[in-house]
């Protein structure tokens, strides 16, 4: 059974989605079964680091890449949570920026994906790790133009990657999975270069941590943050590195 999908607008679709939650975990406590895995997207799947991966400079100490991965909340929460991350902010990429905003890119049609821009310090964790957390745990690469119960092309695996390095370290690290058969299914994350990034709005920030009962989370993105704790206990830290936002 798949997790409750998430509403273009989650301010009207709350009450509705709270409710099918609600029986859906009320089924899963009468049958004695653990909800949070029953009705998670996806199960975590180990995946080798790669063979290939960037060496960072000394003197280097900030390094950003854009990655996608179905709903924001739950990527951002699982990379806020990755030692040496300094920043992981929710929003768009793919598209113009006259499209990038939650209702025009919840039809499908602007191209853009929902994205997570993750800042790091390459001293700290390199950019294959990023990739191996991002393929082993964020996300399940073998699904095409959705993620678990969210369905559109603004769901898609893609890696947009700010250097060429990256590119290269992102396509070499596809070949190997797939060359691997690491999953029962064919890889279908893209890279996609040269795309500009768009912060989502303020309500869409720190959504994991700051709303962790509701249902979607609960369901969908809660478990992600306990398997990279369990899988990657020396990158995991237990209090997310949070975007600074204005009161809403």
């Amino acid at each position: 059974m798949r997790g409750l999908s998430k509403s273009r607008n989650t301010k009207r679709a709350g009450t509705l989605r709270a409710a099918v939650s609600a029986l859906a975990l009320a089924g899963a406590a009468i049958f004695g079964v653990d909800h949070a895995r029953v009705f998670a997207a996806d199960e975590a799947h180990t995946v080798p680091p790669p063979a290939l991966d960037e060496t960072a400079a000394p003197n280097a100490h900030s390094e950003t890449v854009v990655l996608a991965g179905g709903c924001f909340w739950g990527v951002q929460g699982v990379f806020q949570h990755v030692k040496g991350v300094t920043e992981a902010v929710s929003g768009y990429a793919g598209g113009a920026r006259a499209t990038a905003g939650y209702e025009m890119v919840s039809t499908g049609t602007t191209g853009h994906a929902e994205s997570v821009r993750v800042t790091f310090d390459p001293q700290q964790v390199s950019f294959g790790r990023i990739l191996q957390i991002y393929f082993s745990v964020a996300h399940d690469p073998t699904e095409l133009d959705h993620q678990g119960p969210d369905e559109g092309t603004q769901y898609r695996s893609t890696i947009f990657p700010t250097t060429p390095e990256q590119a290269r370290v992102a396509r070499a690290y596809i070949a190997q999975l797939g060359g691997a058969h690491v999953f029962a299914q064919p890889v279908v994350t893209t890279i996609e270069t040269g795309r500009a990034f768009y912060p989502a709005e303020t309500y869409h920030q720190n959504y994991l941590t700051l709303h962790p009962d509701a249902p979607y989370i609960a369901i969908n993105d809660l478990p992600k943050v306990a398997d990279l704790k369990r899988l990657f206990p020396a990158q995991y830290r237990e209090k997310a590195v949070l975007v600074p936002t204005r009161a809403t």
